[in-house]
């Protein structure tokens, strides 16, 4: 039996193909077009997938869509008669709901199939149930708490729940126009960051201020008492003009949420030329605050009334590093499991498991240690693609790779790293990433000036041995999708300067020589000839998608000023 899960007309379309219930592949379709957070029909990826599992169209059984247009329609007819949305609105909702009703027809039409030829039963699986589901129908966990928090689908921000073996039973929703997912985002416009996927840049933001407006914000997030919250929404102007979505050319985009009532109180929107002031970090940090501690109420309460050691978290907010690293300190829960693709991507997987566990009643599989689902070339590919281009290379065994690579890394070199099957997910977890010395006090402006041209307060991430985790990091659990901030120990810190942020953090991922022995092997032939057993990681890309293929790790080497490429075991240098 093959199911196919995806997420369409989103952002982070995506698409994975299950054989019971065995994980094939997953990716998403920005890898493909190369547009960040691509949204729409997801054929490429679509297309890989089967390609992967040896299938066509017709041989598979079951089409999982993590959306359903029927999803709270009542809601929906209420608001829009209560907020008197705008007739351009309604049409453009209208439009958007078409499409996603109309997912046979683009089946139909993608592989040239007769009207009504298409095999597979559609399942729509709503939104938040997708995203519950990608969580715990993969977890290590046989009964959990569940919850769920983004912007919005189906007319839902959030949602808890209880899994328990294959069933997940919904427990709380809280409906649009009220998200935690819209206030983030409606601040990190106001902050000057105003395309879609940015809200991480107010996440690396807020250590260099002081949260001294959180108490300000307590009158626009408005925290209750049942362990929920709502907006206040005279700050918002989405109730009545709702979240225009549109997705020109596949890249999403979301008009400005907020009303002359949010500038009043806090000021103008600062625009993307004007320098940072320390009003601006001070209001970051007073956002990333008060969504901790929103965060922290709706666990507390959650936990309360389940009584459950586990948690399984899922959803855009899931994403928030910062947060996801001090659930266990300031929560009852004792376990916490948080999926490789989280944010919206990850709906395809929730949607393939909800039909594959929740609809047709079979047991778990096993749990998703891993987000290694994507694209792989061999060395002859790879061989093959440089001498069409008559690029020299040289080919070396495991062992001088990892000794050369190491030299190259202590003598300041900065590496791209192209090995095995693509991440899926938002991180570059040693499969395609950019790789450095964390011991150099000038690693962020080298790569910052050499590849990145990103902003300076955004800080690089550690890659570490898991055994050596306690040694440098003052909690040790495994974080292995680099899903989570830690503390870095105070006296590790001027050894690490390049992945040790300015509050003293960083958003580590360990790496476990069991599940990752190419890049385990790496850190370790650094660590020998360093005694640190760190690299400094981040994504192979270069204000792009991360890389996907060799021909796309390699133009990104020669327009930039990589020292090393390392694909496999082929080797390019300046």
């Amino acid at each position: 039996m093959y199911i196919l899960g995806i997420n369409a007309y989103h952002g982070d379309s995506s698409a994975c193909i299950y054989k019971g219930g065995d994980l094939i592949a997953a990716t998403e379709e920005e890898r493909f077009r190369r547009i960040k957070h691509w949204a729409g029909f997801p054929t490429q990826a679509i297309d890989f997938c089967l390609k992967e599992a040896g299938i066509t169209i017709q041989e598979v059984d079951y089409i999982a869509i993590s959306r359903d247009p029927k999803a709270n329609f009542l809601k929906k007819v209420g608001t829009a008669i209560k907020n008197k949305l705008s007739v351009s609105n309604i049409i453009s909702r209208a439009k958007n709901l078409k499409k996603a009703a109309s997912i046979e027809d683009e089946f139909t039409e993608h592989f040239k199939l007769e009207k009504g030829a298409l095999k597979a039963q559609i399942v729509n699986v709503e939104h938040h149930r997708s995203h519950l589901a990608s969580a715990f129908f993969a977890s290590p966990f046989e009964k959990s708490a569940l919850i769920s928090i983004d912007g919005m689908g189906d007319f839902t921000s959030t949602m808890t729940g209880i899994g328990a073996g294959n069933e997940i039973t919904v427990m709380d929703t809280v409906s649009y126009p009220h998200s935690i997912g819209i206030f983030y985002t409606t601040f990190t416009q106001w902050l000057g960051f105003p395309h879609y996927g940015d809200e991480y840049k107010v996440m690396g933001l807020a250590p260099y201020g002081n949260a001294k407006y959180t108490d300000k914000l307590r009158d626009v997030l408005v925290f209750k008492d049942n362990g929920l919250f709502e907006l206040n929404l005279s700050y918002f102007n989405h109730p009545q003009k709702g979240v225009n979505m549109v997705w020109e050319g596949g890249i999403p985009g979301v008009d400005s949420l907020f009303t002359n009532k949010l500038t009043e109180t806090f000021g103008e929107v600062r625009k993307s030329t004007e320098e940072l002031s320390q009003y601006h970090f001070d209001m970051a940090a007073s956002v990333q605050r008060i969504t901790e501690e929103l965060i922290f109420h709706m666990l507390n309460a959650l936990h309360k009334r389940t009584g459950l050691d586990s948690v399984c978290i899922a959803g855009g907010v899931a994403q928030n590093s910062v947060a996801n690293g001090k659930i266990l300190q300031n929560t009852p829960f004792k376990k916490l499991y948080i999926p490789p693709a989280g944010h919206d991507a990850g709906t395809c997987i929730g949607a393939a498991l909800w039909v594959y566990n929740q609809v047709l009643k079979n047991p778990r599989t096993t749990p998703m240690l891993h987000g290694y689902l994507g694209s792989k070339f061999n060395n002859d590919e790879i061989e093959a693609i440089l001498k069409d281009r008559d690029i020299s290379y040289r080919k070396l065994s495991d062992h001088d790779l990892y000794n050369e690579v190491s030299d190259c890394l202590i003598g300041g070199g900065v590496v791209g790293w192209f090995q095995g099957r693509a991440e899926f997910g938002p991180r570059a977890l040693g499969h395609r990433s950019i790789i450095a010395d964390p011991r150099r006090t000038d690693a962020k402006e080298i790569l910052n000036s050499k590849i990145k041209r990103r902003e300076s307060f955004r800080p690089f991430a550690p890659s570490i041995l898991i055994d050596h985790t306690a040694d440098y990091f003052e909690r040790v659990d495994d974080v292995p999708f680099m899903e989570k901030v830690y503390l870095i120990k105070e006296e590790k810190r001027s050894v690490i300067p390049a992945v040790t942020h300015v509050d003293g953090t960083g958003r580590l991922q360990t790496v476990d020589e069991t599940i990752e022995p190419r890049y385990h092997a790496l850190i370790k032939a650094f660590y020998d000839k360093t005694n640190v057993p760190i690299l400094l990681n981040t994504s192979f890309n270069e204000n792009e998608p991360i890389v996907n293929t060799p021909q796309e790790a390699l133009d990104c080497f020669l327009r930039t000023k990589m020292d090393m490429l390392v694909m496999e075991n082929i080797v390019l240098t300046r």
